[in-house]
C-alpha cells in the first residue's frame, strides 16, 4: 500500500461547508471520484484519496494541495478487506477522525446476455461493486462513531433501479448497493450516521467511453439523447449531489437514493 501526504500551503480562503472535517473518497483517481475529492477540498475538507492507480492518485492529491487544500493519497484495492482496514487506519493516523465517506469505486463488467456471463465475471463485478461497499461500510462506521457520527454516500447507478439488457451482473450489483444503503441507514440512524446513495445515469467519464468502445460514437450520441435533458452528465454534477447528501443541510436525509440522471428514470 502506497501512502503519500500533501500538506496544505499557507493560504487564506473563504469558509466552506466541510471545514474541520475529513472526507474519504474511494475510486478517486479519475472521473466521479476525482471530481468529488476536489469538490470536498474546495469546501474545506481534508481529503483522503483512495484508489489503485498510484500516479493518478498522487496527481489528484497534489492538485488539491496546490489549490490550498490538504490531501492524503493511500493506494487501496477496496475489494480486499485488509487494504480497507489499512486505509481507515492511515486516515485516523494522519487526521485523527473520519467524518464523510464516498464509496465510489466500481466497474461495469462485460456486456452480454446472462447465459453468456461467466462465474468469473460475476465474481469480479460483485467484488468491485458490492463487496467493496460492504468492506468500506464495515470499517468506516466504527471510525465515525469514535467522534460522534458522520455521513456516507455509496455510488449506485440508474442500473440500481432499472433493468438494462446485457448488463445483468452490473444491474444486480447496483440493486444490491441500494439495498445495503437503505438497510445500514436504518441500523445506524439513531447513532448519528447517515447513509445514502447516488444513482448517476450517463456521465461523461473514461469508464463510459470504454463501455462504448472506439469508433462507436453514434451509440454514445444515441445514449446521450435518451436522457430527457438531451446530454450526458458531468462528474462535477454527481460530485455536487454527493456533497449535498453529506453536508449539514441534508441532516434529515438518510436511506435515500438520489437519482442524478437527467430525467432518465422519469421517461
Amino acid at each position: 500500500m502506497s501512502l503519500v501526504a500533501f500538506p496544505a500551503p499557507t493560504t487564506t480562503r473563504a469558509a466552506g461547508r466541510f471545514d474541520g472535517r475529513v472526507a474519504l473518497v474511494t475510486g478517486a483517481t479519475s472521473g466521479i471520484g476525482r471530481a468529488t475529492a476536489i469538490a470536498y477540498a474546495r469546501e474545506g475538507a481534508k481529503v483522503v484519496v483512495a484508489g489503485r492507480r498510484i500516479p493518478e492518485g498522487e496527481a489528484v492529491a497534489r492538485e488539491i494541495a496546490d489549490a490550498g487544500g490538504e490531501a492524503l493519497f493511500v493506494r487501496t484495492d477496496v475489494t480486499l478487506e485488509s487494504e480497507v482496514i489499512s486505509l481507515i487506519a492511515r486516515t485516523l493516523e494522519r487526521f485523527g477522525r473520519l467524518d464523510v465517506a464516498f464509496n465510489n469505486a466500481g466497474l461495469l463488467g462485460p456486456r452480454a446476455p446472462i447465459v453468456d456471463q461467466q462465474p468469473d465475471d460475476y465474481q469480479r463485478v460483485f467484488d468491485a461493486n458490492v463487496k467493496s461497499v460492504y468492506f468500506s461500510l464495515r470499517h468506516e462506521i466504527p471510525a465515525m462513531l469514535r467522534t460522534g457520527g458522520g455521513a456516507i454516500v455509496n455510488n449506485a447507478s440508474i442500473g440500481g433501479s432499472l433493468g438494462f439488457p446485457g448488463a445483468g451482473l452490473y444491474v444486480g450489483a447496483k440493486h444490491a448497493v441500494i439495498g445495503l444503503t437503505r438497510t445500514v441507514a436504518l441500523e445506524y440512524a439513531t447513532q448519528h450516521i447517515r447513509v445514502n446513495s447516488v444513482s448517476p445515469a450517463g456521465i461523461q467519464t473514461d469508464m463510459l467511453d470504454a463501455a462504448f468502445g472506439a469508433g462507436r460514437n453514434e451509440n454514445k450520441t444515441a445514449f446521450a439523447a435518451a436522457h430527457p435533458v438531451n446530454r450526458l452528465g458531468t462528474p462535477e454534477e454527481v460530485a455536487d449531489a454527493v456533497l449535498y447528501l453529506t453536508a449539514p443541510g441534508a441532516s434529515f436525509v438518510t436511506g435515500h437514493d438520489l437519482l442524478v440522471d437527467g430525467g432518465y428514470a422519469a421517461r
